[in-house]
């Protein structure tokens, strides 16, 4: 899946807090998903010291 724009600068946007806010069906998830795995693989961060927060069963899920 390719990302948009905005999706972009979500993944790649640093050195602060981010919330992403769309609507159902959007790529919130998979945006969050690619975020995560650049901070872990490519930037070495540890994935026990990220705070990751979704509101909804379903997107917990698919963040397992």
């Amino acid at each position: 899946m390719a990302l948009t724009p905005a999706q972009q600068n979500a993944v790649d946007l640093r050195d602060r807090t981010l919330l992403v806010s769309a609507a159902a069906g959007s790529g919130k998830t998979y945006t969050l998903t690619q975020r995560i795995i650049k901070a872990i693989i490519v930037e070495g961060q540890d994935l026990s010291r990220l705070l990751i927060v979704t509101f909804t069963r379903a997107a917990a899920g698919e963040l397992k």
